[in-house]
């Protein structure tokens, strides 16, 4: 089987694309000139999302950032006519299916994975995950090769929108090659990739993950005083720039290299390489927290808290007032005040949310804490109640009217979770207006009514952030001697941290159970939900929450949905013919649900007929399984 990166060899009359530096199209072996500036501005935009629709807006908005002509739209057509005429016929395009086309929703660039450097680095890395290390080194290694420079080359990054996609790139490629460093330090290749690293920590000097790995391909290279150097440079930079120390996992390889323990410098970098958590890239640093006498009333922080570094990174900006542009901020309103985390049941919204507010402890002196809209039940508490646990938990018995507690709230900094908020008026009272107060939610849908609000969406895990909390969970070693199955298993679960979590620790009772077989017995669907049960945790039990708590019309549209529309991404048209309506009605029906957290909405801004839309994998399971996809009548 030729691997992965195997492309044919160019036809006279092939077309290549790359973006992994500068914009180019070969045909063949001749190099295409594609124009004015503009027009390749047209073309690195399409390329960007290739094989999705671009509007026209967004064309437009790449090319004139600032103040666009009125002929904008004419000269947009221009250009992609341009476009057309340069690409003409070639031995890849069936006529049937143009090479760029318009549609509803834009204009659609189509390219096959041989035919652009994008696509093929994408399938590459993804490939390389959760595979042993030297197939991970050689697939990382042919991803890395593809790249030709800095993406879309320098005149392109004058529009700001190619400027971001090029930033985007680039840090793919950074973490593409540290995954690659780690593989190869695994394998004992320490002395190829010091330099390499050396060179990206120079760019990238707060990203832990690199730094990480750069201290033990020098020690594991016999260059213990270097190693020690960059821990020691890192933590004055982290506690100089940011006020920050570095994770424990790094001082824990510190140490080890301090002790003269070079096994830590080949072995375990992978652990600390979950992109972006605390750090730029790397594994959760830790706030410096003033000592103080707070009320602290959290739930324990998870040691294995694996994953959603990126969101983490925004909660903790945002809550420690520097929310303005952040990521997931919406209306205007003070920076930070209030902030949203929401998913779907199990998500890993409350760990994410607990996990900020343990690291938040020097910005909130007075105190932290976390109460729970709903009760053991699944029910929305009062009010009233809520009030009065606040007053308690505070020590503050005037605080039982929402005048009382925005008050108070604004003249004291702490930070406030409001766990699992049912809907908008549950909580709308005891929200801020200002002040140094900051309350932080988690709810399951995204609570619309709600302003201003900066919302934060959870996503599911990645694969191999999955597996290595399944890891901690079962032994490395048990999930080193079958990642093919711990695979299954965590694409089984759909990314939920509580499903991996629960699989994690049924497994670790059930020692005798191979991971083979607990991962045929999680993708057969009529039984998956049954063995995600732990004890007293039920992955169903959550979801059944959730379900309780919609109208008893829009549980039954949610039911279609899963019932109809197959078992990944669907358009607007399935949608309708699931609902049994016409596309006007399926569109509030659609995006109902994906305030209620039950639907996901694409990535990027699309029309709506021309939006890809799909449902978490556990709740389509437990709709089917629970009847709610009754067919349509016809």
């Amino acid at each position: 089987m030729p691997s992965p990166s195997a492309q044919p060899a160019a036809s006279p009359g092939t077309l290549r694309f790359t973006v992994l530096g500068p914009l180019t199209v070969t045909r063949g072996e001749q190099a295409l000139h594609l124009g004015p500036l503009k027009q390749r501005m047209v073309l690195a935009t399409l390329l960007a999302s290739v094989n999705s629709p671009v509007s026209v807006d967004a064309l437009t908005e790449a090319v004139w950032p600032e103040e666009p002509p009125r002929t904008a739209r004419k000269n947009i057509q221009v250009y992609v006519s341009a476009l057309r005429a340069l690409f003409g016929p070639d031995d890849q395009e069936p006529r049937d299916r143009p090479r760029l086309t318009h549609t509803g929703g834009g204009y659609v660039l189509r390219a096959a994975e041989e035919e652009l450097d994008l696509l093929g680095f994408r399938t590459l890395v993804r490939a390389a995950e959760g595979q042993p290390p030297r197939a991970a080194a050689r697939l990382l290694r042919q991803a890395l090769d593809l790249w030709q420079g800095p993406p879309l080359g320098d005149d392109l990054r004058q529009s700001p929108t190619l400027a971001e996609e090029a930033e985007r790139l680039r840090l793919r490629h950074v973490t593409a090659y540290e995954s690659w460093a780690e593989a190869e330090l695994e394998l004992g290749g320490a002395p190829a990739v010091v330099e390499g690293l050396r060179d990206l920590v120079e760019r990238h000097p707060l990203r832990e993950r690199l730094r990480s790995a750069w201290m033990c391909a020098l020690s594991a290279s016999g260059r213990q005083p270097e190693a020690l150097a960059v821990y020691d440079d890192y933590r004055q930079l982290l506690a100089r720039e940011l006020g920050l120390e570095p994770s424990g996992a790094m001082a824990a390889r510190y140490r080890a290299i301090l002790a003269g323990d070079t096994r830590a410098a080949g072995a375990g970098t992978a652990g600390a390489g979950t992109p972006g958590a605390g750090t730029p890239g790397g594994t959760p640093a830790r706030r410096l927290a003033a000592p103080s006498k707070a009320t602290v009333l959290l739930p324990p922080d998870l040691v294995d808290f694996t994953g959603h570094g990126e969101e983490l990174h925004d909660v903790l900006d945002l809550l420690e007032g520097g929310g303005a542009g952040a990521a997931g901020a919406g209306e205007a309103g003070e920076a930070g005040d209030v902030v949203l985390l929401s998913g779907p049941a199990g998500s890993g919204k409350t760990t994410l949310a607990v996990r900020a507010a343990h690291l938040l402890a020097g910005r909130f002196p007075e105190g932290r804490l976390c109460i729970s809209l709903r009760d053991a039940d699944g029910r929305p508490r009062p009010v009233s109640a809520v009030l009065a646990e606040l007053g308690e938990r505070t020590g503050r018995t005037g605080l039982s009217t929402p005048e009382a507690w925005r008050d108070w709230l604004a003249r004291h900094p702490v930070l406030v979770i409001l766990d699992d908020v049912p809907e908008e008026r549950a909580v709308r009272a005891l929200l801020p207006c200002g002040g140094q107060g900051r309350v932080l939610l988690t709810a399951r849908g995204q609570l619309g009514g709600l302003a201003p609000v900066h919302r934060i969406t959870v996503p599911p895990l990645e694969a191999a952030e999955a597996v290595q909390l399944l890891a901690g969970l079962v032994g490395p070693r048990r999930v080193r001697a079958d990642r093919e199955a711990a695979l299954r298993i965590v694409r089984a679960c759909g990314g939920s941290p509580l499903a991996v979590r629960v699989s994690g620790m049924r497994l670790a009772v059930l020692r005798h159970v191979p991971l083979r077989e607990f991962a045929d017995r999680l993708t057969d669907p009529s039984g998956a939900l049954d063995e995600l049960t732990a004890g007293d945790v039920s992955v169903r039990q959550r979801l059944a929450h959730g379900w309780e708590t919609l109208p008893e019309e829009r549980g039954r549209d949610a039911g279609r949905l899963a019932a109809g529309t197959g078992d990944g991404p669907f358009g607007l048209t399935e949608a309708a013919e699931a609902l049994g309506c016409d596309e006007r009605h399926a569109v509030r029906v659609v995006e109902a649900l994906i305030d209620a957290g039950m639907v996901t909405s694409p990535g990027g801004e699309v029309t709506a007929h021309a939006a890809q839309y799909d449902m978490p994998h556990l709740i389509r399971l437990y709709a089917r399984g629970a009847g709610y996809g009754t067919p349509v009548p016809t």
